[in-house]
């Protein structure tokens, strides 16, 4: 016998194109149902056995592969801002540490320590109704006043401070005391105290003696003070800063009290003491 003469190539391809279709729907068939494998083997032999053009499909439904997020989503900030705030909403609280329980604790406790402690000041305070000290003078001598060239000021001043503590239930302690002697708005002459105590209801006297030497005055001050000598009534201004502590049984609170006091007195050498206007505030 003649051999056949081969199949045109339009058949070769629609043959290999079967081929390659039926072998993927055993594949399929396979991973599916492994139980009619058998079955799918023979049809699959005759097929490739036989150029026909029949094309055998697979009835079983294709298996979907999971869809994968697009790079626009996995990219996409306010998504992961999403899942990200709905992992934390998912979280279980956790328990709060009790080194923050102990510290609130003692913060609470303190308050109303703080608390009491304010409203016990207050009613000893309106139960007591201390009083601040008072700052006064009674006795002053102007020894000597001295202008070198018409500008510079020496003079030699003594008074006696009287320092007196009104209250009934409070003791008083002066820790700082400084004096001031001014001719007008200008400074001429200062000293510094020793602290003291006083007990309620006692009052104290306190010799200050304040010397000038070579202090500068402006021509108008200098000129002043010539007419006042002149005129025989000399006026000074003393000032005075305190800083008081007072003290009620174990409460103790301090604070700063300024006296100031007016005085006038005749010309030297021996100059005296003829009117005052003290008052003493905090």
């Amino acid at each position: 016998m003649l051999p056949l003469p081969p199949p045109p190539s339009h058949l070769k391809q629609f043959n290999n194109s079967h081929s390659t279709q039926t072998s993927s729907s055993k594949q399929q068939q396979t991973m599916i149902q492994p139980s009619k494998s058998h079955k799918q083997s023979k049809s699959s032999s005759s097929s490739s056995s036989t150029p026909c053009t029949q094309i055998v499909l697979s009835k079983q439904p294709m298996i979907q592969k999971p869809h994968r997020e697009s790079s626009d989503d996995t990219f996409n900030p306010k998504l992961r801002k999403a899942s990200s705030s709905s992992a934390t909403l998912l979280r279980p609280p956790r328990p709060t540490n009790p080194l923050i329980w102990c510290t609130a604790v003692l913060c609470v406790i303190f308050s109303v320590l703080l608390i009491v402690a304010g409203i016990a000041t207050l009613v000893i305070f309106l139960s007591v109704k201390p009083k601040r000290p008072l700052f006064d003078t009674t006795v002053a001598s102007l020894n000597s006043i001295y202008l070198d060239s018409t500008e510079y000021f020496n003079g030699d001043f003594i008074f006696l401070a009287n320092f007196t503590n009104p209250n009934r239930k409070i003791d008083v302690r002066f820790e700082y005391l400084d004096i001031e002697l001014y001719f007008f708005d200008r400074l001429i002459a200062n000293q510094v105290l020793e602290p003291f105590t006083e007990r309620r209801g006692e009052a104290r006297l306190q010799s200050v003696h304040l010397i000038s030497s070579e202090v500068y005055l402006p021509l108008n001050l200098s000129l002043e003070l010539r007419k006042q000598i002149q005129s025989n009534r000399v006026k000074y201004n003393i000032r005075g800063t305190f800083r008081v502590r007072a003290s009620i049984g174990l409460i103790h609170f301090s604070y700063w009290l300024y006296g100031r006091c007016q005085i006038e007195m005749t010309g030297p050498p021996s100059g005296v003491l003829i009117s005052r206007s003290c008052r003493t505030k905090r």
